[in-house]
């Protein structure tokens, strides 16, 4: 091993991270640039993909210069990424055909409607529901709707992405991804880890354009230009590098990210766990020349967002974190509750049709309540996902690690663990994504040397233990459940393409 710090990129959904850790795991630098969103119809989402990666170029070397140090003192590089969000470039410009397509865009629901008699195979396959949200149906919009697309994917001129991939190949020039971000498309089987032939028919995707599946953890490439000369060696999908990152290493270790959607993930070994209760069986990780580890994930699409909305869409806060402040002027919601579908509804749920509802309104509802039933929509949808995650693993959660910046939230926090009746706990370490990203490249570089090491670095910040009565517990789940009732059947027609 040479060098004395471990970079990590974490391309999220709004933003994009470099971050450099040192071998205690402490953060040293971090630079973040916000991208664009871009919302061109009702239900869709775009990012433009050449900004992502000139805003990584910026910030890299900004991180570098905060941290006073040069290329030659990186170990390695290591990569989390929002996941499913599409990107079909051309190999020979560098140059993206269409905006890349993010994980909550909906646009083909209709299409994926009219392939519904494919469900169980589908998900026999990949472990997947027949939802917008994965990565195979958006290719397949691409190439059938941007101009002699299709023609160029099948002459080899193409090639198609999730986030990772993109910025692995201006990076290194090398075509892959890993498994855990490969079983977010629906083009992959999830228990021989390639490319499946039923399911490239049935999206008709040519396979030239694909990348080569790889672990999470081996040596890509080495970087060129901006990361010139270190190797990047780790790529996680952003809610598994969280997982890593909280050294959640063994069977029943569970954590919850809190960001713009949340995610729970349930480590359920070398087992792939079919799932009665609308989760997803998922891959967690895969260390080179090893089997692979997979989860169970319980995908929640807007929460962090829903806070966002409160602040920029209706102006109740001026800033996020103001929303505690705001709640905690009432004692309870006031009998309202928010069900933000703004998307429709992931886990357990699944209902693409579904639209955000506020439900109770009286004349007695304040902003201070509606502040505390958004906070509230959060938990109630982590709860959900909890419920089912316990009847599909048979187990009873006892505890749950958190982390993302919603953690900061200690009513929120108090509340999630008073309705799971479980304890809440959050490292000192917020940074779990971008920790496990470099955690991962750490491992593969010889910078920690195993598993064990990982464990030690991880520390406790704060904890949060139930102490709600059990009949209001139950007398407000009740009420939320009939809240999400209302959100179903609101898209009654096709949205347009």
């Amino acid at each position: 091993m040479t060098g004395h710090y471990i970079l990590a990129v974490d391309q999220g959904t709004t933003s994009t991270r470099s971050i450099l850790f040192d071998q205690s795991a402490r953060l040293v630098a971090v630079r973040q640039h916000e991208h664009h969103q871009h919302f061109p119809r009702p239900g869709w989402v775009e990012h433009d993909a050449l900004e992502i990666w000139r805003n990584l170029c910026r910030m890299i070397p900004e991180t570098l210069h905060d941290a006073g140090i040069g290329l030659d003192q990186l170990a390695g590089v290591g990569i989390a990424n929002q996941r499913e969000t599409t990107v079909v470039w051309d190999r020979r410009t560098g140059r993206p055909v269409h905006p890349a397509i993010v994980w909550q865009d909906t646009r083909t629901s209709a299409a994926l409607d009219a392939m519904a008699g494919n469900a169980d195979k589908v998900r026999e396959l990949t472990g997947l529901m027949m939802a917008t949200y994965f990565s195979a149906s958006r290719l397949k919009w691409i190439l059938d709707h941007v101009p002699q697309a299709r023609e160029l994917a099948t002459e080899g001129h193409l090639l198609f992405g999730t986030m990772e991939t993109w910025l692995i190949w201006n990076l290194t020039g090398v075509h892959v991804t890993d498994v855990t971000n490969a079983s977010r498309t629906m083009l992959m089987n999830i228990r021989t880890l390639a490319w499946d032939p039923y399911l490239l028919e049935l999206f008709d995707i040519p396979s030239k354009m694909l990348p080569v599946i790889r672990p999470s953890m081996e040596v890509y490439g080495t970087c060129t230009g901006v990361l010139e000369g270190v190797p990047l060696a780790g790529a996680l999908g952003d809610q598994q590098a969280a997982l890593f990152g909280q050294t959640c290493f063994d069977a029943g270790d569970a954590k919850c990210t809190y960001g713009t959607g949340s995610f729970v993930l349930l480590n359920t070994g070398s087992e792939v766990v079919a799932s009665d209760h609308g989760l997803i069986p998922t891959v967690a990780y895969q260390i080179a020349g090893e089997d692979p580890v997979y989860a169970l994930e319980g995908s929640i699409a807007v929460t962090g967002s829903l806070v966002q909305w409160l602040r920029d869409g209706l102006g109740l806060i001026s800033t996020a974190p103001e929303i505690e402040t705001l709640a905690s002027t009432v004692k309870d919601n006031g009998g309202c509750y928010i069900v933000p579908a703004f998307v429709g509804l992931f886990a357990p749920h699944w209902r693409s049709e579904a639209r955000g509802v506020i439900a109770g309104l009286t004349s007695y509802v304040t902003k201070g309540h509606l502040a505390r039933a958004a906070l509230e929509a959060t938990g109630w949808q982590t709860r959900e996902v909890i419920d089912a995650m316990n009847a599909d693993s048979g187990l009873t959660l006892r505890v749950l690690r958190v982390d993302g910046g919603m953690t900061a939230n200690n009513l929120l926090m108090q509340f999630i663990a008073d309705i799971l009746d479980t304890t809440v706990v959050r490292p000192m370490m917020s940074e779990t994504v971008s920790l496990g990203a470099a955690y991962a490249a750490g491992l593969v570089v010889g910078f920690w040397p195993d598993l064990g090491s990982l464990r030690r670095n991880w520390h406790r910040a704060a904890q949060w233990t139930p102490s709600m009565d059990p009949v209001l517990r139950d007398r407000e789940y009740a009420n939320w459940k009939y809240a999400v009732t209302r959100t179903y059947g609101w898209i009654r027609e096709p949205e347009p393409e």
